[in-house]
């Protein structure tokens, strides 16, 4: 059964770009009321501006997820201005990627963890109590391939997704006696401001070759089609799910492969 988004409230964290822009962009022609949220309010605001000169509906509201104060003024933004909110896509995210012994405490590893599932759990806590009382909703939580495979240089980033991965399964079987749906979106390569932030002075695996890497737009259309239809889990693109097999049945192989990708040259 195909859900009608016309009308819908859908609040987006991590909205001032990439998928999460997009996505807003697509709910918006849908006819659902859009709530982007992030902490660049300029660039959010621009493009509420711009869906609304197209005939939609949408606003802003800044939101840092590792503050609880910022969560809970969102939360109650949203229901000031709408009264409900039947869509949560849990989008905010960052990665710092480098050998663990490299990463710093505290930006490369506490923030990591704290933006991308600390953050995404309380925005999740704040948001359900409101869903559970009006008996639906829908919960969608951007995690990636690397929830699923481990990767050199990813251990972190690959530890908050792979939480994100437990806690969207563990919710999911937690709310659906209160018509609440949760999926998980694993994402391969994709062209966002991903890799402008991972501290990598070379592109990583998830930026190269062009080839293989999805558009920014393409995965937030699956966001979209997700949420008219629900489901557990879309890993993006089709071509790298026999890899999850790979790793789950033969990780011999994928430890062989991974250590020749990522060859450690420092190494004596």
């Amino acid at each position: 059964m195909t859900m009608d988004l016309k009308g819908k409230v859908v609040l987006i964290t991590g909205a001032s770009s990439g998928f999460g822009e997009d996505a807003a962009k697509l709910f918006a022609q849908e006819g659902a009321s859009v709530v982007l949220a992030a902490r660049r309010i300029e660039r959010m605001q621009a493009e509420v501006a711009r869906i609304q000169a197209q005939g939609g509906e949408a606003m802003a509201t800044p939101v840092d997820v590792t503050n609880r104060a910022d969560i809970e003024n969102m939360v109650k933004s949203v229901l000031e201005n709408y009264g409900r909110i039947d869509i949560l896509f849990n989008n905010a995210g960052f990665g710092r990627l480098d050998w663990l012994e490299n990463l710093t405490p505290e930006r490369d590893i506490e923030t990591q963890i704290a933006v991308n599932l600390t953050g995404l759990i309380e925005v999740t806590r704040a948001v359900l109590p409101f869903m559970i009382a009006q008996r639906s909703g829908h919960i969608i939580n951007m995690s990636s391939l690397a929830g699923w495979i481990g990767i050199p240089m990813y251990s972190i980033y690959a530890a908050t997704k792979f939480g994100v991965r437990g806690f969207t399964d563990s919710l999911r079987r937690e709310v659906v006696a209160y018509g609440i749906h949760v999926s998980g979106i694993y994402p391969g390569p994709a062209a966002t401001e991903f890799g402008l932030h991972t501290g990598q002075k070379e592109p990583g695996l998830f930026q190269k070759p062009s080839w293989v890497t999805m558009s920014s737009a393409y995965v937030a259309q699956q966001v979209v089609k997700v949420a008219k239809r629900p489901r557990r889990r879309l890993i993006l693109p089709w071509w790298v799910r026999p890899a999850v097999w790979v790793d789950d049945r033969l990780p011999w192989l994928v430890d062989w492969m991974m250590t020749r990708f990522f060859p450690r040259n420092d190494h004596p």
